[in-house]
């Protein structure tokens, strides 16, 4: 199963529409691109792949593997880039503004049912992280 995250980047964050076959399945928040700098920028484009994950602290969410100097890149519920991220995606129903959104665990919980899913047909998730102007290939 392959998922795109198709980025604009602002000053104070980064918004993005995750989708699946062309189809949008979610808006996500991130940090500002502040040159993949670890806890206060977004991660770099690229392709990821993507892994289940559980803890304590946000329940069933999703770790983004192997991302370039950087460790404990998750998918997780968060409504606010800047108070809430140290560098990873946070799925959110709504854009607010800028690296900001609401209803962030009912987003996670949509895109958690897709990816599990997959995950139960012992499928590989990918997500391809790009910009409008930076199509990945």
């Amino acid at each position: 199963m392959q998922l795109e995250l198709i980025r604009t980047y602002f000053f104070n964050g980064t918004n993005g529409k995750i989708l699946h076959k062309g189809v949008e399945i979610t808006c996500s928040i991130e940090l500002p691109w502040r040159d993949n700098r670890a806890g206060v920028s977004c991660i770099p484009e690229g392709k990821y792949e993507l892994v289940k994950r559980w803890g304590p602290r946000f329940g069933r969410h999703l770790q983004v593997r192997d991302v370039p100097q950087r460790k404990d890149i998750l998918i997780h519920p968060a409504n606010d880039a800047l108070r809430e991220l140290k560098g990873c995606i946070a799925p959110v129903c709504f854009i607010t503004g800028s690296g900001k959104g609401i209803r962030s665990r009912l987003a996670m919980k949509t895109l958690s049912a897709l990816v599990y899913a997959a995950f139960d047909r012992h499928d590989q998730v990918f997500i391809i992280i790009k910009s409008k102007a930076n199509e990945y290939t």
